[in-house]
């Protein structure tokens, strides 16, 4: 196997600025959500690993998932080791850790990614117990990294967060993979969970047709089994019904409708549109896609155009087996200045926010916004 070159930056900047690949931003975290953040991010390499290759490398100079996920799961040791130290000792000095020798050494491309895939999981759940039995008192105790970087508690937390988000975001792909193929195998069940329009989905879908105009020509994205578009046409609007998923088109046209296979991030959208509807869809895509999301859905909609989304509400990404499907489906979780920021950004104006409860004690964002011109 080809071999890596070896990460030789100093990356303790993302302690003082936003990472502007993966969007992590160490300042807004909250330091006593590190535990359940890392445990939601061991998560994510488990769906990773079960796979149909994880071991495939994306180019020759570009890590495989597996062997990602052993760097995660050494990661998660190694500050294991640190955090003890820092709690320990007064001040610490941390021994030389070098990651890409390890790799080669341990020949991370070989393990078994089941094997990793447990190993990982336990080496975040202990250092997750670790962040959260941390004293209110000791936070500031400090540390110092071979190379000399002074660390706390806290920001060695922080640190530690961004490497792991990091990398998750660097194997997005294939999280996105993992969740098409989860509702490739329960469509039936999904169209037949979510067939009733709630009454609160069905005012903000009322909203959304009066805005639109009659006769307007409607985007969907994430059609599903189709019980939105049948509502719009209902009601006049013309409807091009999309999924990223396979297995929804299908379902679609074998119901007599017709369907478009359509990512949103990559494929071309069509259009000008009247407006773009977007109901619990793009929740499913990576923080870091969702504004170029929206930047193509605002080029493919007319000025004065209608976008409207949810998404659920909160910090980080969660897995959850609960719901609609039992099969794991991976969510990424907004705050309103957060997601009505991306919006402004990318041409739109927000008309409406709605924050409603869902059915599983979570709670939506419901956002109505309109293309500038």
């Amino acid at each position: 196997m080809d071999e890596i070159v070896p990460d030789t930056k100093d990356w303790t900047w993302v302690l003082r600025e936003p990472c502007p690949e993966c969007g992590y931003d160490a300042a807004r975290v909250d330091r006593g959500d590190l535990g359940p953040r890392i445990r939601a991010n061991a998560e994510t390499w488990a769906r990773v690993l079960a796979g149909p290759s994880p071991g495939e490398r994306p180019g020759p100079a570009t890590w495989s998932p597996l062997e990602y996920a052993c760097h995660v799961r050494d990661v998660h040791r190694t500050f294991g080791v640190r955090l003890r130290s820092m709690l320990g000792e007064d001040n610490p000095h941390f021994a030389n850790w070098d990651q890409d020798e390890t790799a080669v050494e341990d020949r991370y491309g070989e393990q078994d990614p089941a094997a990793v895939a447990a190993e990982l999981a336990t080496a975040a759940d202990e250092i997750a117990a670790q962040y959260d039995a941390v004293p209110e008192d000791s936070w500031g105790r400090q540390g110092v990294r071979s190379d000399g970087s002074e660390f706390t508690v806290d920001t060695l937390g922080r640190y530690h967060l961004h490497d792991v988000v990091h990398h998750a975001w660097d194997v997005r792909a294939e999280v996105g993979r993992a969740v098409v193929e989860a509702y490739s195998h329960h469509t039936a069940d999904y169209a037949a969970a979510t067939a009733d329009l709630h009454d609160e989905v069905l005012e903000w879908l009322e909203a959304f047709v009066s805005a639109v105009g009659p006769g307007g020509h409607v985007l969907e994205i994430g059609s599903g089994g189709g019980r939105d578009a049948r509502a719009f046409e209902e009601r006049g609007l013309l409807v091009r019904r999309t999924d990223v998923t396979p297995a929804f088109v299908e379902l679609l046209r074998d119901d007599g409708f017709e369907a478009d296979v359509l990512d949103p991030l990559t494929d071309d959208l069509g259009g000008p549109y009247d407006g773009v509807w977007a109901n619990a869809c793009l929740l499913h895509v990576d923080r870091t896609d969702l504004p170029v999301v929206l930047r193509r859905l605002a080029a493919a909609t007319r000025p004065g155009g209608v976008l409207a989304l949810s998404v659920k509400e909160g910090d980080g990404d969660v897995w959850s087996t609960h719901g609609t499907i039992p099969a794991p489906r991976r969510f990424v979780l907004w705050r309103e200045p957060e997601l009505t920021g991306a919006l402004a950004a990318a041409g739109w104006t927000v008309v409406e926010v709605r924050h409603r409860p869902g059915l599983r004690d979570e709670s939506w964002l419901m956002i109505r916004a309109s293309r500038g011109t």
